[in-house]
């Protein structure tokens, strides 16, 4: 391996979390036989679009959203309307996608933002901020740095043996810091996040984890912030891992009803 190495340190909640999640996986896998039916998947993969869009300010409703993905017109502003058609394009595109692929991360940055800002599916040219309202979270490197960064990070996934559920949210976390696109990085993010455990576990192809980011969008930013202060990921590792622990609960009990 390189010598690029994420600033993390293993906490024993982090630990804990993982085995509480590996268990809940467990029971899903005897509940569901080890497969989530067509008509769950297709409901949750609308609840994570809409809630992924909704951390982006997306106004539209989740009927709404619903409504779009059902061939419906509604009424909306034109551009909320199209990232959600171009989410789910996106969303579709997950099965057959590479997670270690920059090129594929790529063209799925170019799907999600078509239309929506001329530097789709290329890095961006300038200078970027994560924002909490008016806030600065976080000013991203410079835009000479991205791909050497983006590949140096896809790199040491590909080559790190740490567990998926620990590398993929410290990956998260280095993606968002990094913020490599003009716009879209969040959704983008977060998606690739999805698959990253998809190859590792199939059930999270369709966790809407999402949901949960958004109901605890706060903690999320905050948790962003803090790690960014400490050069330290782990605050924002717990938080990822908390969340996927919440979401899975809540897919047993439907599971369970």
């Amino acid at each position: 391996m390189g010598e690029y190495k994420p600033p993390f340190h293993m906490t024993d909640r982090i630990t804990n979390l993982v085995a509480a999640i590996s268990e809940q996986i467990g029971r899903i896998t005897v509940l569901s036989h080890g497969k989530l039916n067509p008509h769950l998947r297709k409901e949750n993969r609308i609840r994570t679009i809409h809630s992924s869009l909704a951390i982006e300010q997306n106004s539209l409703s989740l009927e709404q959203v619903t409504a779009i993905l059902d061939g419906k017109r509604i009424l909306g502003n034109p551009n909320e309307i199209r990232e959600v058609k171009n989410a789910y394009d996106t969303y579709e595109l997950m099965l057959s996608l590479n997670p270690n692929s920059v090129k594929d991360l790529l063209k799925a940055h170019r799907v999600m933002m078509e239309g929506l800002i001329p530097e789709n599916g290329t890095f961006r040219s300038g200078g970027v901020g994560i924002f909490d309202g008016d806030i600065v979270v976080h000013m991203a490197p410079p835009a000479k740095f991205v791909p050497m960064q983006i590949q140096e990070l896809f790199d040491w996934y590909k080559e790190s043996e740490m567990h998926p559920l620990i590398k993929s949210a410290i990956f998260h976390y280095e993606f968002e810091f990094i913020h490599p696109f003009a716009d879209g990085n969040g959704r983008i993010g977060r998606m690739w996040h999805s698959l990253l455990l998809g190859k590792w576990n199939e059930l999270f192809y369709w966790l809407p984890v999402e949901e949960l980011i958004r109901s605890r969008q706060q903690d999320y930013y905050d948790a962003l912030g803090k790690s960014d202060k400490e050069a330290d990921s782990y605050y924002f590792v717990e938080l990822i891992l908390e969340i996927i622990l919440a979401t899975l609960e809540e897919t047993v009990v439907v599971g369970e009803n």
